[in-house]
């Protein structure tokens, strides 16, 4: 596997590249680390399958594996630019594993060229804040995952103004991406490409058109709600929320979202979840709406120096 040769693993562990072969060991992984934070999985498969085909992720040396000797994984991780992701399996805990693989992350973002690295972790997760506090990261932003209860259908307020809304069709596509990335931009440190953005959101397999509601003025698409329906679970998840700059304050990401909540509900969902984050300053939208934050994590980031 291509590695810096700096990667110095605990005795009895060795790694080699992912493959997208690999996307369900990877998946099992990650929801061994969630079961024992949260007490259930949260990350879909799709998820994990959709992290190892990024476009300009170069598997073989982007991506990290320790199997272990039961023919699963003790650990992975994968650095992108200036993310970086890394789990340890929670039977392979303080053997120093999560030590070799965040040296190995940031080694590999210096031949990137990259300045500085960053990494999300929940703030259930005590040791890795730990490990990354110690290892001079420092908190960047705050992110929530909210939810909102619908015991009752839920009530979708009229467009106002010459506002119409509809659900996402097929040919929806580049324009929900131009609105999401564009309001996304204000807050973000890189703005993603097309192929990277339609990875994480209108390619996935649980991709739900059908409570995924889009708002027009005229023939211009000015804000977008976009949804996952993971099978399996009894909740609807909103991936991504955006309204045009210039249509904003106008009521439309409320009326997006219940018309979401709305759709989920006649699906036989009893609650709706999203991520924000306090960059978006989103938070008390989702707040007046009725949602509540159920958990958080932490952005951490560290300057990479080149010596």
């Amino acid at each position: 596997m291509s590695v810096p040769s700096s990667m110095l693993l605990p005795i009895g562990y060795r790694s080699r590249s992912a493959t997208t072969a690999d996307a369900h060991a990877v998946h099992r992984l990650v929801t061994a680390c969630e079961y024992e934070l949260y007490g259930r999985a949260v990350t879909g498969s799709d998820r994990i399958a959709a992290d190892l085909s990024l476009p300009g992720l170069k598997l073989k040396s982007d991506t990290v594996l320790v199997p272990d000797s039961a023919g699963g994984l003790a650990g992975w991780g994968w650095v992108k630019g200036r993310r970086a992701t890394v789990h340890v399996h929670p039977d392979h805990r303080g053997r120093g594993l999560g030590s070799s693989l965040l040296a190995w992350a940031e080694a590999r973002a210096r031949q990137l060229g990259s300045n500085s690295l960053a990494q999300t972790v929940s703030d259930s997760d005590h040791a890795a804040g730990a490990l990354l506090r110690s290892s001079g990261y420092r908190r960047l932003v705050t992110e929530w995952l909210l939810e909102i209860a619908m015991p009752v259908e839920p009530e979708v307020p009229e467009p106002q103004g010459g506002i119409t809304v509809r659900l996402f069709r097929p040919g929806d596509e580049q324009a929900a991406y131009q609105v999401t990335e564009d309001a996304f931009d204000e807050w973000q440190q890189r703005r993603k490409t097309y192929a990277e953005w339609a990875r994480h959101t209108v390619e996935r397999a649980t991709f739900a058109p059908a409570a995924s509601p889009v708002a027009f003025a005229g023939d211009q698409m000015v804000g977008a709600v976009l949804s996952l329906d993971v099978p399996g679970n009894d909740e609807g998840y909103v991936e991504r929320v955006a309204v045009r700059r210039d249509h904003r304050n106008r009521g439309i990401a409320r009326m997006l979202l219940q018309a979401a909540f709305h759709a989920f509900y006649r699906q036989g969902k009893q609650t709706c979840t999203l991520w924000t984050h306090s960059n978006t300053g989103a938070l008390s939208l989702y707040e007046r709406i009725g949602m509540t934050v159920q958990r958080s994590s932490t952005v951490y980031s560290k300057a990479l120096t080149t010596g």
